[in-house]
């Protein structure tokens, strides 16, 4: 109860005032944030560039540019769908270059806003280490680094995580989200770039199981006081109606409690979270899926996996129903 309300208050009187509020003013102390950009489909050509890049995880694929994705069919694009995917044709020589697949980076550029990624499907199988995050490219990690969807080897369930320059430290054993805090210093500079993970509290969050059950939805909120995420299965009755239905305005204030909640207790988030693209890709093995590979469950070698069997990568691929940014 508020300190303001008199001690002598009795519990019918309050139950009054409390019926009497409208329940227009309480929604008008939600935060609201308009829809600035609507991505589905053939939009994410537009929205996001190929990044043909070396993978600085050092996974064994090759990110190919758009006019290759396009023409090798590793992204499509049309009505409400968004495919992204890797080559699961093609035998590599052990000495040539990784598996073909894709590196996506938003044109745009965000500070404070909500996005909310509906995905039908993310990449599964041995040796797939799948992402969808944010960053700054030009000053990593000191620029931040903000991982919504992550994970390796189909291990469940999905994990948020912050990775940023030292003295970003989030507070031990902290309310407000339903996941459970794995590490609590953030610098990716120590205990081998692990960061802040959040380990979700849903199976359904992460791989087959996400796969499994139609996929869902993952919200974030990024303020000058606290990063947050949201996730909603896709069968799960608590989904906000502004989320599921791609409204043109949402209020996160409504939306419950989060699945990870980063406050700037004892971390500046300012100071530490520059301006950040969003970056979707698919790696495979590498620094992380790699190097867990035997503990995951999986057999044999990982990149002899990649090199020699194309086909266990055919349910590797993101299925976007849509992306939406939001503004104050």
């Amino acid at each position: 109860m508020h300190s303001y309300f008199p001690l002598a208050l009795t519990v019918l009187s309050l139950l009054t005032f409390v019926k009497s509020v409208p329940l227009c003013n309480v929604a008008a102390t939600s935060k609201i944030y308009k829809v600035s950009q609507d991505v589905k489909g053939a939009g994410f050509f537009d929205a996001f560039d190929f990044e043909a890049i070396q993978d600085p995880t050092n996974g064994r694929v090759n990110y190919v540019d758009g006019a290759t994705a396009k023409s090798k069919n590793l992204t499509f694009g049309a009505g409400d769908t968004f495919i992204l995917r890797p080559d699961s044709s093609t035998v590599l020589r052990a000495d040539g270059p990784g598996r073909d697949s894709v590196r996506l980076r938003s044109k745009k550029n965000y500070k404070e806003h909500v996005a909310v990624f509906d995905i039908r499907h993310m990449p599964q199988g041995c040796g797939t280490w799948p992402a969808v995050w944010e960053v700054d490219p030009f000053n990593w990690p000191f620029g931040g680094e903000f991982d919504i969807l992550e994970g390796v080897n189909d291990e469940g369930p999905n994990a948020a995580t912050l990775h940023t320059g030292p003295g970003c430290v989030m507070p031990a054993n902290r309310g407000g989200q339903l996941g459970t805090q794995v590490l609590e210093n953030c610098d990716a500079t120590i205990n081998s770039n692990i960061g802040c993970p959040v380990k979700f509290n849903t199976p359904q969050s992460y791989g087959p199981a996400f796969n499994q059950n139609g996929g869902g939805w993952y919200a974030v909120e990024r303020s000058s006081n606290f990063l947050k995420v949201w996730f909603w299965a896709r069968n799960d009755s608590s989904v906000p109606r502004e989320v599921k239905e791609g409204q043109g305005s949402v209020r996160p204030d409504t939306w419950g409690t989060p699945t990870a909640f980063f406050p700037d207790t004892n971390c500046n988030m300012d100071q530490h979270f520059a301006a950040h693209n969003i970056i979707i890709n698919l790696t495979l093995c590498g620094d992380w899926a790699g190097s867990v590979f035997g503990q995951s469950g999986c057999p044999g070698n990982c990149v002899d996996l990649v090199n020699n069997n194309p086909a266990a990568f055919k349910e590797a691929y993101f299925d976007f129903a849509a992306m939406r940014v939001y503004r104050p």
